[in-house]
Formats: C-alpha cells, structure tokens, sequence
C-alpha cells in the first residue's frame, strides 16, 4: 500500500469478506484527493491486488463527502514539456485500470471534475450523491481531457451534451447526469457508500466466470462493430457452457433454490 511523506496512505482499503467485497478510498482529502501519479500507481496496485484475490468478487472505489476527485494534481503537471508527458506516460495508469476483469463500481459524492470525472467513467458504473457534480473543465486551463473524456464521456451521453460540457468546461449535476446516462443510480449523499456496497455484494453473489465475461461483453460494444460485438457475445456465452457455475446456476434455477457459485 501506498504512503504520502510515510504516514500518509493515498488509498484506504476496507474488505468485506463475508459479502466478497472490497472498498478503496481515495485519501488526500486536503487536495480534494487530486490524482498525481502516486495516487494513481497505489490505486492501480491496489485494484490489480483484488483483481487476483479470489476472495472478493466486487469493488468499490470512492473518495470523501467533499469529492471523489477534483481532477488531476496540477501542480505536478504544470512546468511539464510534451517530452516529459510523453515519457512519463502518466495516462498509461487509465489503462491499467481498464485491464481490471472484476466489476469496479465509483461512489461519488461531491467533486468528479477533469480526472476524477474520467476516473469514475473508467469503472464499470456510477452510483452517486445527489450533491454530486461531473464535469470536464480542462478548456479552462487550456488543454483538453486526455485520459477519455472526450471518448467515455461521448459515448456515454452523446456528441452534443459532451461537446457542450468540454467546450465550456461546464458542470452538470448527478440528476442530469443520471438523465444523460453516464450515472447508474443515484442516492442520499450519505448513503453513496453504503448503496454502492450494497450493489457490490449483489453483483458479487453472481457467477464470478460469467462477471468477467459479461463485463467483458459490455464493453466489447463500444469498441467493435455490431457485426463483431455479437459474434463475440455469442462466443463468450458458449464458453460459459464450459463452467461448473452454470450448471450450478441452471439446476438452482429449475429446484428452485438460490446457486452457489464457486468461480469454476
């Protein structure tokens, strides 16, 4: 786990074994939880760490009442050349994120601007604080998003609506962010945590095979054509026919008792 000046750590974990879950807080709560690149590279490490434990089956990533990230640490980035970017490859830490196979659910209350707001679209879905505000204000300070804002944000609520937001750096609110579809659900501030948690545990009584597969589905569909989307679909459903879980999930199902799912 990672520390800031030794005492410090940059992620919080909390696990939940008994419901196969795993919480991860972001901490530096008096920079609003900026991400700089050792916030990042802990919580890479992190998520990678339960990415192979076969004890938890869904995560949740948040950060505080104030914010789940108020964007990337500028000061870190601000006297920096195209050369240093290039070769640090700081955005190379969203990718790492992305390989993640188990479903990842952001709870965000408060701020998810530039990369916080990128952050959280790089999970599989958003729960969210009715006080909550998404927003991609890099405009203001003359770059543009670079770790999928332009890409995520588009798909997720379309060409105008994200046009409008990166172009004026405007926030939008967790209601219109749920109406646009970029927020799966949204809840009472101080309960962000807890419903996210709660849908963790749901998603984690699945079959932990056909999670992955299924995750692995969805996102197929912005990345390939129709054609190829659902010949890859058909594909991973067959394979699932190979598993213990979905013998186990379809006599459940026809005894009418709730499956016990092993992972195998």
């Amino acid at each position: 786990m990672a520390s800031m000046n030794d005492e410090q750590q940059l992620i919080l974990v909390e696990r939940q074994p008994e419901q196969r879950t795993a919480l991860l807080r972001l901490n530096r709560p008096k920079q609003l939880n900026a991400l700089n690149g050792a916030v990042m590279d802990a919580l890479c490490a992190e998520l990678e760490a339960l990415d192979r434990d076969d004890e938890i089956r869904a995560i949740v990533v948040t950060g505080n009442e104030r914010a789940f990230a108020a964007g990337a640490d500028i000061g870190e980035m601000a006297s920096a050349t195209a050369i240093d970017m290039l070769l640090t490859n700081r955005i190379g830490q969203w990718d790492r994120i992305r390989r993640i196979t188990k479903p990842v659910i952001a709870a965000v209350n408060g701020w998810a601007l530039g990369g916080g707001c990128e952050l959280a679209m790089t999970l599989d879905l958003i729960v969210a604080g009715e006080g909550a505000k998404f927003g991609q204000p890099e405009i203001n300070i003359g770059v543009i998003p670079g770790a999928g804002g332009t890409q995520r944000l588009t798909r997720a609520i379309g060409k105008s609506k994200a046009m409008e937001m990166i172009l004026t750096g405007e926030n939008i609110t967790a209601r219109e962010a749920e109406a646009a579809g970029l927020v799966a659900r949204v809840t009472q501030d101080e309960l962000v945590v807890e419903d996210a948690l709660a849908l963790a545990a749901e998603v984690a009584r699945k079959s932990p095979i056909a999670l992955r597969l299924a995750k692995e589905a969805v996102n197929a569909a912005y990345e390939m054509s129709l054609t190829d989307a659902l010949t890859h679909e058909r594909r991973l459903f067959y394979l699932l026919f190979a598993t213990e879980d979905q013998k186990e999930g379809m006599a459940a199902f026809l005894e009418k008792r709730p499956p016990d799912f092993t992972g195998h």
